[in-house]
């Protein structure tokens, strides 16, 4: 069935009533239950009350007709043709039960007076029109998931008690603030698009004096102390959600609101207990303390299956150079603001530098799966971000089985907007390897043939003392000295991690980053002896074999390593079978992102001292 288009309240609730039958079989007056209304009529034409006597009602049931209780048991049965549409409420169900027991009740337009509920989610609603009035009786109005932008409140029936509007598109709170039910205990207003301080103090307890919860979920919410002075009107609030608005990111947030609204019993769905609000005594009466700004940790701890270096080399020869060093870092994205330095910003700086201005290569053999495969460019396949975001990279470090990347760092973002916009979209965390080849530098011509000069007199002078012993011969000789070329980046996986949880009640997140099993390329080997040997030089081992001489060293050395490789080729086919079984380990990175608050009041006013001296620093 096709999506309903965009309509008001009234046409939905018509539309909604429709698909409940109340006026087909087994609801409804028919063939099926005539001759028990028409029997039950008094003679001055009045309705029997509505729980009348079953045990009278199962009496006389004619041919062709059904008990109220069969009519109700085929509603019931889930597995019944006529068993209550999915998506609707326990209230639907009561108003079909009516409809079998009393059809005149919920006939034509009487079906507005026994309405106490009304749920109309995800039907395309955008405009609560003065239709619903009709429902003198309404207490309960749920509109949640639909297209509503405002809502007028002359519109509302002043009987209303609770009223959801989550996951709409309400960005103004004036209109509904004209006329307020005035016995409304219940305002929903989760998942819209309130942003910054609501003006007109639409919160206070002039407009809803009977208010006992609000949810404010999810918002862009940022005036922590504007909206705490709105909401500490409302003598009656006690249960508050506020998590999701980028003023929850504050340290302080908590322990401000605990204290600031002393009889609030639940905050974002989390018991207030005595002891909580006796660690936040006092913080109200320090406002300054509320600074505009969030304090997240970064840390990335071991990373296991990076593959062996040394199993990658690629030189076709025996050359000693280059010399190739590997290093291995993990690089994240986060959004742009201050960070506290943890003792390896300069090294991190440096790699950073090199990391901007290098092409990174992504590795195309990394096994990945889903959102674990590789991506170049991971922004032209995501949302696109409310503020821009920043590469932050570990210090690199050598190869080993288990990497310690022992890295932490702290980052302060006053941009809360941008900070909220980041978390839901979440971090790309990728594995970066940095490959560097040196090569020994060439020394002067010049400088070379007087340092030849000077060697040939000290080898004469040697010479006549007496032989020189080889170790000596090594120590004289200078160290070598090596330039390196530019490093060369690779990138051998990234992968994108959830941030979200952050933005509801959790504090930390930690995710062990599974790339999958990275697959590398065999190194090419090196020709072997037989190939090396040019045609010439097999000939003339040929001839030389024919002689009657004995075997020289070389020959005889062959010989041996050839049947020394048969011999261990033997020997180990059974550990090669054996090692054929062993599973590869996946790549795999330890990343954690933590969301700093401040527990106590004394902890606030020691963190304010220390960013405030920070601040006085920088």
């Amino acid at each position: 069935m096709a999506a309903p288009g965009p309509c008001s309240v009234s046409a939905a609730l018509q539309e909604h009533l429709r698909h409940l039958t109340l006026q087909d079989f087994p609801c409804g007056l028919g063939s099926w239950n005539k001759s028990r209304f028409a029997a039950r009529r008094s003679p001055h034409g009045g309705q029997p009350g509505l729980w009348a006597d079953p045990a009278r009602q199962e009496e006389d049931v004619p041919l062709g007709e059904e008990s109220p209780e069969a009519l109700i048991e085929l509603l019931k049965d889930r597995h019944s043709p006529w068993a209550l549409p999915p998506g609707c409420s326990p209230q639907d169900q009561i108003l079909r039960e009516v409809a079998v027991l009393e059809p005149k009740l919920v006939h034509g337009s009487n079906v507005f007076q026994v309405l106490r509920s009304l749920r109309l989610v995800d039907k395309g609603v955008e405009e609560v029109d003065a239709g619903l009035l009709q429902l003198q009786q309404l207490e309960e109005l749920i509109l949640s998931a639909n297209h509503i932008s405002r809502v007028d409140s002359a519109n509302l029936p002043q009987t209303l008690k609770v009223l959801e509007l989550c996951c709409n598109a309400v960005a103004d709170l004036q209109d509904l603030c004209a006329q307020p039910p005035p016995e409304l205990q219940h305002l929903g207003l989760g998942y819209n698009r309130l942003c910054g301080p609501l003006q007109d103090k639409c919160l206070t307890a002039a407009f809803w004096p009977n208010l006992v919860s609000l949810d404010l979920s999810f918002n862009n919410l940022t005036d922590l102390l504007g909206l705490v002075s709105q909401l500490s009107s409302l003598e009656k609030l006690r249960i508050l959600v506020l998590k999701g608005n980028p003023l929850a990111l504050i340290p302080t947030y908590r322990g401000f609101l605990v204290d600031s609204l002393p009889k609030l019993s639940v905050l974002d769905d989390i018991h207030v207990g005595f002891d909580e609000r006796h660690q936040f005594l006092g913080l109200a009466s320090q406002p300054e303390l509320m600074r505009s700004e969030a304090r997240v940790v970064v840390s990335v701890g071991d990373m296991k299956g990076v593959p062996d270096p040394s199993t990658l080399q690629e030189l076709a020869d025996d050359s000693d150079f280059p010399v190739i060093t590997y290093s291995y870092c993990v690089t994240y994205e986060f959004v742009e603001g201050e960070e506290f330095d943890d003792g390896s910003s300069a090294e991190v700086t440096k790699i950073h530098e090199s990391l901007e201005g290098a092409t990174l290569d992504v590795d195309s053999s990394a096994q990945n799966t889903g959102e674990t495969k590789n991506q170049q460019e991971p922004a032209a396949t995501e949302e696109p971000k409310a503020s821009s975001t920043k590469v932050f990279v570990t210090p690199g470090k050598p190869w080993e089985d288990a990497i310690d990347c022992s890295y932490r760092k702290e980052h302060i973002v006053k941009d809360l907007m941008g900070l909220k916009s980041y978390l839901a979209a979440g971090t790309i965390v990728s594995v970066v390897e940095e490959k560097v080849l040196s090569w020994p530098v060439e020394g002067d011509p010049e400088e070379d043939i007087d340092r030849n000069k000077k060697a040939g007199r000290r080898q004469q002078k040697d010479g006549a003392r007496g032989p020189v012993h080889k170790d000596k011969q090594k120590k004289k000789k200078k160290a070598c000295e090596f330039r390196s070329d530019p490093p060369i980046w690779k990138t051998l996986a990234t992968r994108k991690v959830t941030l979200e949880a952050l933005l509801a009640t959790e504090d930390l997140v930690t995710a062990l980053c599974d790339f999958g099993i990275l697959i590398t390329e065999k190194p090419p080997q090196p020709p072997s002896v037989e190939k090396r040997l040019s045609p010439q030089g097999k000939k003339k081992s040929k001839d030389k074999s024919k002689t009657p001489k004995a075997e020289s060293k070389s020959q005889a050395k062959q010989k041996a390593s050839t049947s020394a490789k048969g011999k261990i080729k033997k020997k180990g086919s059974s550990v090669l079978e054996e090692g054929q079984g062993l599973q590869p380990v996946p790549l795999t990175v330890q990343f954690q992102m933590q969301l700093l608050r401040w527990p106590l009041a004394a902890s606030a006013q020691s963190q304010e001292s220390v960013a405030t001296a920070v601040g006085s620093t920088q």
